[in-house]
């Protein structure tokens, strides 16, 4: 069935994540005059719940901080259990149990659980990301790391050494691989990759090195997508930005060469066109403008393989990696919001010939075509590869033009929508839809919109990993410096290769 397994580490990569499970659950469909274009069995796994009953869940697993999960229940309608008594052992004497007051469902939630139109979301009412969650998962998908509290000012969660020494404490006692991942893994019959989601600029980024070094020993030949989140080093204290830098570095270092694919990711894009409005300080709004992007680039790996229609995860990250040695991509995104065709420089559409037929109409009247670039490309955007330029400080070189190794393109266009009226179902239906865990679909956004993203490998990596070389150079010890500076360096050297001038700029 060629399944995709989700591995999610942290606060930011869990709200990314839960956007990209919401999306997967409105390509349902329960009408026998609809047919979905997604195989749903490539994210979802089969299932029975506690009574016997059929279940559907995401094939994922979900790692975060204590109190980060919000009101979530590692235990839920599907799985509910009478829970364990107070366990056994040689102390007799009386016991005193100390329990946590639960943090209390978002009213989004509760509308969902009682079977009615849900609230509408906002920005400060979405407090944690299981506010906004719309699917059940199974109870080996949860996993809370006890050891640090989210946002703990006495034990910050921020440095990279903190995460791999969290990592390979853990390891030691439990084996994460055999407890958490193999499962998913072996319920597999042919398994098309893993996709991680991560920060990379904090403490997550030393645990998700050393959870790739376990997968590889494992699963040398499996094709892994990193998505790596970066918050950013605008707006905060120098120290931070050091901290942070330092972090995204030693991630770089540790983590890419062991990826098929690995895209950095702003959050959010230092600029946005004037058509986005967001709240910068709201991760549900940041999320899902990533997510938005991330979902289109790669809807192709999980379509039916009917007519051809499907690219799967390798072959994707393939037409990026064409010499073999360059697998850092960025991920671009335009949108029209009335669902034109995206104009091209020449001022052609940019929808091919071939995404009007039967390349990818969806149950909503969606079309996907997936392909590499052309001359006559598309101008996107939105970037959201980061750039570390405002604290680079004075004396850095003018950028030099940029030379592409390799692109692929996803573009998404709309006809005219199909619908379902939320007010076909009532609220028994939606309750009873809402206990099975299946999808209640809502018609929450009218508009027509036409998406095209892009994923790039060219020579703006290189700048990159220069720029941030030179400046943790300044923020981490001499013992580790000239390592880290050289892993950089060899890195960058990838994206020079035949472009080039091979002048030393930035090189001191």
């Amino acid at each position: 069935m060629h399944e995709i397994i989700t591995l999610q580490l942290g606060q930011r990569a869990n709200y990314l994540a839960t956007h990209f499970w919401n999306t997967q659950e409105s390509y349902f469909t329960y009408s026998s005059d609809e047919e979905s274009y997604v195989d749903h069995d490539i994210h979802f796994r089969p299932g029975l719940g506690v009574d016997g009953s059929e279940t559907y869940t995401p094939r994922t697993v979900i790692y975060d901080l204590k109190g980060g999960f919000g009101s979530l229940r590692k235990l839920n309608a599907l799985y509910e259990l009478q829970e364990e008594g107070t366990p056994e052992g040689p102390w007799n004497g009386p016991t005193v149990v100390q329990r946590q007051a639960p943090i209390p469902q978002s009213a989004y939630q509760q509308s969902l659980e009682d079977g009615v139109a849900p609230a509408r979301l906002a920005a400060d009412s979405v407090r944690y990301w299981s506010d906004f969650n719309r699917v059940y998962y199974h109870p080996r998908s949860i996993i809370q790391l006890n050891e640090y509290e989210l946002n703990s000012s006495l034990m910050p969660f921020e440095r990279w050494t903190v995460g791999e020494e969290l990592f390979n404490d853990l390891d030691k006692e439990h084996d994460i691989l055999d407890r958490d991942l193999r499962p998913f893994v072996e319920e597999a019959d042919q398994m098309q990759g893993i996709q991680l989601m991560s920060s990379l600029d904090d403490a997550w980024g030393g645990f998700t090195a050393r959870y790739m070094d376990r997968i590889r020993d494992e699963y040398g030949k499996t094709t892994v997508w990193i998505w790596g989140l970066e918050d950013g080093t605008k707006n905060i204290p120098r120290e931070k930005q050091f901290l942070r830098l330092s972090n995204t570095a030693r991630s770089t270092v540790e983590i890419s060469p062991q990826a098929s694919l690995y895209l950095p990711i702003t959050v959010p894009p230092i600029t946005l066109p004037p058509y986005v409005t967001i709240d910068r300080r709201s991760p549900w709004h940041t999320s899902a403008l990533i997510s938005t992007a991330s979902e289109s680039m790669t809807l192709a790996s999980r379509l039916k393989t009917r007519n051809g229609l499907r690219n799967s995860l390798d072959e994707i990250a393939g037409s990026l990696n064409v010499n073999g040695n360059q697998n850092i991509a960025k991920l671009q995104m335009s949108i029209d919001l009335q669902g034109e065709p995206l104009q091209s420089k020449g001022g052609h559409p940019a929808i091919a010939d071939e995404s009007k037929d039967p390349r990818a109409p969806s149950q909503d009247g969606r079309s996907i075509v997936v392909k590499p670039a052309t001359e006559d490309d598309v101008s996107l955007d939105m970037d959201f590869f980061p750039s570390d330029e405002p604290i680079a400080g004075p004396g850095r070189h003018p950028m030099k033009s940029t030379h592409v190794f390799g692109q692929t393109k996803a573009l998404r266009g709309t006809n005219e929508p199909a619908v379902e009226d939320e007010d076909d179902f009532d609220g028994r239906e939606r309750a009873k839809r809402r206990a099975a865990g299946l999808p209640i679909i809502h018609n929450s956004s009218p508009d027509k919109v036409a998406v095209q993203t892009s994923l790039t490998s060219d020579s703006a990596v290189a700048s990159r990993l220069k720029n941030i070389r030179n400046i943790v150079n300044r923020a981490i010890g001499i013992e580790e410096r000239e390592a880290l500076g050289n892993s950089l360096g060899e890195i960058a050297e990838a994206y020079e290769e035949g472009w080039d001038s091979g002048s030393d700029d930035d090189d001191d």
